[in-house]
């Protein structure tokens, strides 16, 4: 039996009583409160024969995906057309269950403590994609990009991902519970079909498999010619994580495009607007692209909205994008933080942790996540 007055009081004290608080649309939840939804999913996650076959660190992963998978509606509950609805609270909930985990359970510092922690928030931000998958003209595709994530975050699956969407679906008081098992179980059959239901798919190359993943219009099995010239480095993490070391140890002798080089030289606050700093950095990035020169991006790049238009630009020039995705502990953190120079405000980069998204494989033709 689940000790919920115990886990209340412990893994959930930040969110519990505002779960507790956060009613939903009672025609797709009528047992009310998110946080009693939490509970009859969890109850029903471990009740299910393929939770109970996996490993004791997958029954790990998927019991706390379960605990957090609706935090976001937490701060995302509104009233549209008078009804109860939580925009986005997927991807938001991850985040915030990223910083908690993070900053408060411990889950960095190790390469295994970050994969778990983002299996974790990989399940959160998906968890409503295997039951709508079926009215998706673009499911196949949907559903490779986010089984990829299994190559950076091998315990996340779109196996791990149904099993967490059939415990949600049954964890509710609602008239559709029947029919949305059989849309999950569809989205089962497709990933099985498409060879991506226990880990990523295996592309022939890693060229192929980008360009499957951005959307071109190619066949998954072939081997494409890759026309790139050399590849780029895009660094991306908070301040302090380690990124100059990294680019010490592995890029030394690429030329630099460095946001906070350019704003000590030109004496910009990094307060003020940035737009002239964002310029400056493109119009160099250009000039090495046009010579063929490689180099590396180096700035904190802690969203993929942050990163696409970078990958964009430089894939536009037929350059091969590396994403370097640098993390440390959360103390470390803050400790060579508070040793720089140009220290950062820690409530700016707890700011800037509230916003952060590791990279995706979808997102360039190698992404790697680095612990220092």
């Amino acid at each position: 039996m689940i000790d919920w007055q115990h886990i209340e009081s412990t893994v959930l004290t930040p969110f519990a009583e505002d779960m507790r608080r956060t009613f939903q649309e009672a025609r797709w939840h009528g047992e009310g409160d998110v946080w009693t939804h939490t509970q009859m999913v969890c109850d029903a996650l471990v009740s299910l024969p393929d939770y109970q076959t996996l490993s004791e660190t997958e029954q790990h992963v998927a019991y706390v995906a379960a605990l957090l998978h609706d935090v976001g509606k937490t701060v995302t509950t509104t009233i549209i057309d008078g009804e109860l609805h939580a925009p986005n609270h997927a991807p938001i909930g991850s985040r915030m269950a990223r910083r908690m985990l993070w900053t408060e359970y411990g889950l960095s510092g190790t390469a295994e403590a970050m994969q778990i922690r983002e299996a974790i928030c990989l399940l959160i931000r998906y968890h409503s994609f295997p039951v709508h998958a079926i009215y998706m003209s673009d499911a196949r595709l949907r559903l490779h990009r986010i089984a990829a994530n299994n190559q950076l975050a091998p315990l996340f699956s779109i196996k791990l991902l149904c099993l967490l969407s059939k415990a949600d679906m049954l964890g509710r008081t609602a008239s559709d519970i029947q029919e949305s098992l059989e849309r999950i179980a569809y989205c089962e059959e497709l990933a099985r079909e498409e060879g991506c239901y226990d880990t990523a798919y295996s592309f022939l190359s890693a060229y192929t498999q980008h360009a499957y993943l951005s959307g071109r219009d190619v066949w998954k099995d072939q081997e494409l010619f890759d026309d790139t010239w050399g590849e780029v480095l895009l660094m991306s993490g908070l301040p302090g994580t380690g990124k100059d070391t990294w680019i010490a140890r592995h890029a030394a002798d690429l030329q630099m495009i460095s946001l906070d080089a350019i704003r000590r030289e030109k004496r910009i606050s990094p307060k003020a607007d940035q737009g002239q700093v964002a310029n400056i950095a493109r119009e160099q990035a250009k000039e090495y692209l046009r010579r063929h020169q490689f180099f590396v991006w180096n700035a904190t790049n802690i969203t993929k909205q942050m990163r696409d238009p970078l990958v964009a630009l430089f894939e536009s020039y037929h350059a091969r994008v590396r994403i370097v995705y640098v993390e440390t502990a959360w103390q470390t953190l803050l400790s060579r933080n508070a040793s720089r120079t140009d220290t950062v405000p820690q409530s700016a980069i707890e700011k800037m942790l509230d916003k952060t998204v590791l990279p995706e494989p979808r997102e360039a033709q190698t992404v790697e996540w680095v612990m220092l």
